[in-house]
């Protein structure tokens, strides 16, 4: 299977090529990256590079400014009812309209709250203490709590606001459940309130948006995004170099030293709000893939001789060319309940890693598959590739599937694979949104991504207890206990930090958005 995706890999990236053959008018930003959205459902699927573009076409009451603070965007204001402190109030901004020029109402928000709390959502956790929301007027939006929630609206920055009637009409009222392979309307097609608005899309191979005349900001300096997923690296920059695209959004870590000098392109880069971590079926009783009758990782001796066979230094120098944080907790420094201790590591100790997986009943070791995307993070398959060689120095052999992510993240959503790597970011830029996806008990919306199986019924009591917290100093004790109990469990097996860098040609200025997130609109053009 890998061999057939790479050849579709490299042939959908010479398709994109040939397609931006041809001069582009000055306001025209023809912009690359490694992967494609999955879907233009604005409810499916929270991922990076989906949400990334979907941000052009779709708005959210709140946006993330790039220092990080929250700004207004479909909301004007928001505060927590003088009378309330369980009901959120919004104050919409006015004469916005969608592409199709019906106008935006608060009644769009409350479809927009249902829809997004359905079951085939992504994004359901993110509003798991949210109980309905109600038009009091065409302007003004309650959402109501099941308790005090103070630091709610940090969870709306990536929670888009659809047309109801659009989405009726087009038989779209529930999101696509992506991990069943589901389709509908939504996925190919759009009605946002945004900058832009969709021309074409194929996807995997070209989408082109064009500024939205209707829209309620100035005019951006880009008028026309040509947004192309270019898999290949060495076309990446050979695009970029070629004078074909403008900028780049992944530059492979083995290329920035070399752009740096380049005359024409400039590199930006910057610390993401991203974790690479490895992950592992804590809980079946049988691996699926694994060639012994038990689950090694359900042993606390198999995933400490896992943590000291990974040579986080080796990775960053050698893999990763000095682009990484190694760290040992899968939260960047950006997010709250973040601790240098949790961050700590020691040096690798093969000797005692391969003397614990003896201890564990495996003398002669046992074999395992590793599931890795190959087109999602900075050098995903270089660094299952260096752990596959690292964990096989204790005993372990690992059997490296590298696939498109398309395919990737659906394992862990079915929970069809034993072992795998995953990134996350922060939105929220606070532990609970780890906590609501990674570690909680997969059920009712929480869990969608905790691959792992890990289940503890006292810590998802924390866990839930945290979105209603209004004493911010328990709040942030209550976390530092939850890091606690999961680092002590090691449901984790972390990486790094990613790091993030941008090329682009003299003339395009795009600063390095910590959610990896840069929006067209605001780009300046010379």
């Amino acid at each position: 299977m890998k061999n057939t995706l790479s050849f579709k890999r490299l042939m959908a990236s010479a398709t994109a090529l040939a397609l931006l053959a041809g001069a582009a008018s000055a306001d025209t930003l023809r912009w690359a990256r490694v992967a494609d959205a999955l879907t233009l459902d604005p409810h499916s699927q929270n991922e990076g590079p989906t949400s990334t573009l979907l941000h052009h076409i779709y708005e959210t009451l709140v946006a993330r400014n790039t220092d990080g603070s929250l700004a207004p965007r479909l909301a004007t204001e928001w505060s927590i009812h003088p009378d309330d402190p369980t009901v959120w109030v919004f104050k919409l901004r006015e004469g916005v309209t969608f592409h199709d020029g019906s106008p935006f109402t608060a009644e769009d928000v409350v479809f927009s709250m249902e829809r997004v709390k359905h079951p085939s959502s992504g994004f359901q956790a993110l509003h798991s203490a949210a109980v309905s929301a109600t038009a009091v007027d065409d302007h003004t939006v309650h959402i109501q709590m099941t308790g005090p929630s103070p630091l709610y609206v940090q969870n709306l920055t990536n929670f888009f606001i659809m047309d109801s009637g659009w989405a009726a009409a087009n038989d779209v009222v529930v999101p696509q459940n992506f991990a069943a392979g589901e389709e509908n309307f939504a996925v190919r097609n759009s009605n946002g309130t945004g900058a832009y608005q969709l021309v074409s899309r194929e996807p995997e191979v070209r989408t082109v948006l064009a500024a939205y005349e209707g829209h309620w900001a100035d005019t951006p300096d880009v008028t026309e995004i040509i947004y192309t997923p270019i898999a290949e690296a060495a076309t990446r920059v050979a695009a970029l170099l070629s004078g074909e695209v403008d900028l780049v959004q992944d530059v492979p870590v083995q290329d920035i030293a070399r752009l740096e000098q380049t005359d024409g392109i400039t590199i930006t880069t910057g610390p993401e709000n991203r974790n690479i971590f490895f992950a592992y079926d804590m809980a079946s009783d049988k691996l699926i893939s694994a060639n012994v009758e038990d689950n090694p990782f359900a042993k606390p001796q198999v995933r400490e001789a896992m943590a000291l066979a990974l040579d986080r230094d080796a990775i960053q120098q050698v893999v990763m060319r000095g682009q990484s944080q190694p760290s040992a907790a899968p939260l960047p420094p950006f997010v709250n309940g973040w601790r240098e201790d949790l961050d700590a590591y020691s040096a690798p100790d093969y000797e005692r890693a391969a003397a614990l997986i003896a201890e564990a009943g495996y003398p002669d070791g046992f074999s395992v598959t590793l599931n890795c995307p190959n087109d999602r993070y900075l050098n995903d398959e270089a660094i299952c590739q260096a752990v596959v060689g690292m964990l096989g120095r204790i005993g372990m052999e690992v059997n490296l599937v590298s696939q498109t992510r398309s395919l990737h993240f659906p394992l862990i959503e079915n929970w069809e694979t034993d072992f795998y790597l995953l990134g996350w970011g922060v939105p929220p830029f606070d532990s609970a949104y780890v906590f609501n996806f990674l570690v909680h008990t997969r059920e009712e919306g929480f869990g969608s991504f905790n691959g792992s199986r890990y289940s503890n019924p006292e810590l998802d009591t924390k866990i839930e207890s945290l979105a209603t917290m209004t004493d911010l100093v328990a709040r942030d004790a209550l976390i530092a206990e939850i890091w606690d109990q999961v680092m002590a469990d090691r449901v984790f097996l972390n990486v790094h930090n990613q790091v993030l860098a941008y090329a682009m040609r003299d003339g395009v200025t795009v600063p390095v958005h910590p959610e990896n997130q840069p929006n067209m609109a605001n780009v300046t053009l010379n």
